[in-house]
């Protein structure tokens, strides 16, 4: 425990001139200087009883003396410093007497919430419900494993909002609209999260605007923080950070990785002026193409191949599905290299490494030439009826019928007879 660094004489009525006595004493050895300082009392350990508010009050007296006396001392000097420090411990033991801890459960749930206790004691933290600062060393403080919202344990009964990750779960969708705003009337000049009355002009408090949402919130639920807009994104192919409310980040945090974007659908234009998308929508494609090669390859499954892919397993599902964090990538040309050196260790594995992968490729029936075919290579073209593989300049220059659609028309055929005669 840390010691508090004031005496019983530092804490008298201001009637007995306490400052005189912020500095008694010689300062030629550090014995003297340590006793003076108060460090060999352990104030910060739990005292018997409850305090009064004497007490309270006193310590609010003795800060008051630090704070005058700080300005009149040498700057820079030893005694100077040792007022702050006394100044700071100070307002550390008046805040645990305001604010004491008490026992508290490890898990709490609360709206959908499942706030689990910290242990940090580290003072970088602030409050999601009264945006202050979190006091690890002296305030309990809870965490939802959820949505990562952080609150003193004394705000946690005024929490009104549902943990956000319940509407992930519920409902995996964006919205798509470029900051949807209805107005301050349509929300009665009040904050669209807690109720508290709002107006652009700050009275009596300041309404800002989240980009997603298109609504207003208070200071308190409004931080002015920024995040990548999917909406933007989509339609304008923009990545410039917006102001959002917090819930609107937490929910945008919890969705960055989820594929739920159909861009063919939402917006098939883009594919039209953003050539890496056509990219990696082409390697996406290829690796479908070689899904089928691992699934039967023994040697495969055991190097597992598809783990390369394991933060983005849509990839190997389907290739019109994109998250939000997928564009980002692609937007910072991250995406592009590591599918593009993925791909590469896929096609080696089927073409050059794996003799049962290489037995399965094809030879183009159209000119019997060449090396051996598959359906991934960059100048082939698939029949899209028996996925027969053909030289691409063969395929197209063709005027007849893939050979390999005939002879399954005629086997066919031959068949229809006996089928009759049965």
């Amino acid at each position: 425990s840390f010691m508090v660094i004031y005496t019983s004489k530092f804490i008298q009525p201001r009637e007995q001139k306490t400052r005189p006595e912020l500095f008694s004493g010689s300062r030629t050895h550090s014995t003297d200087r340590t006793m003076d300082l108060g460090l060999a009392e352990d104030h910060f350990s739990r005292p018997v009883g409850s305090f009064v508010a004497s007490d309270i009050e006193q310590l609010k007296l003795a800060i008051e003396e630090c704070k005058k006396l700080i300005p009149e001392l040498p700057e820079h000097s030893e005694r100077q410093k040792d007022t702050v420090v006394k100044l700071i411990h100070l307002r550390l033991k008046l805040q645990e007497l305001k604010d004491p801890e008490e026992d508290e459960p490890n898990l709490r749930v609360l709206l959908e919430h499942r706030f689990s206790k910290e242990k940090s004691k580290s003072v970088k933290q602030n409050c999601d419900k009264c945006n202050t600062f979190i006091w690890g060393l002296i305030q309990t403080w809870y965490t939802c494993t959820g949505c990562y919202y952080r609150c003193h344990s004394k705000c946690m009964n005024l929490i009104t909002k549902p943990c956000v990750k319940s509407k992930v779960s519920h409902q995996s969708a964006y919205e798509l609209s470029i900051c949807p705003e209805i107005g301050l009337d349509r929300q009665d000049y009040r904050c669209a999260e807690c109720r508290t009355p709002i107006s652009l002009r700050g009275i009596p408090s300041e309404a800002r605007q989240c980009d997603y949402t298109g609504q207003y919130y208070c200071s308190t639920c409004h931080w002015n923080d920024t995040a990548i807009v999917p909406a933007r994104v989509i339609h304008n192919w923009e990545f410039e950070p917006r102001k959002v409310c917090r819930s609107s980040l937490r929910y945008l945090a919890l969705m960055i990785a989820r594929p739920v974007l159909r861009l063919k659908e939402i917006n098939p234009l883009l594919f039209n002026f953003v050539e890496e998308l056509v990219e990696i929508r082409k390697l996406r494609q290829d690796i479908l193409l070689m899904k089928p090669y691992f699934v039967t390859c023994k040697e495969a499954m055991e190097a597992r191949l598809f783990l390369q892919l394991q933060d983005r397993q849509h990839f190997v599902e389907n290739d019109d599905m994109y998250s939000l964090q997928d564009l980002i990538d692609i937007y910072s040309g991250r995406l592009s290299c590591s599918l593009t050196e993925i791909h590469t260790t896929f096609a080696k594995h089927i073409k050059l490494d794996c003799e049962r992968c290489q037995a399965k490729g094809f030879v183009c029936e159209l000119c019997k030439e060449g090396d051996i075919l598959f359906p991934f290579d960059s100048h082939t073209s698939v029949c899209h009826d028996c996925s027969a593989v053909f030289h691409r300049d063969c395929y197209y220059d063709n005027s007849t019928t893939c050979p390999r659609c005939a002879r399954m028309t005629e086997r066919k055929q031959d068949e229809m007879p006996h089928v009759k005669e049965a």
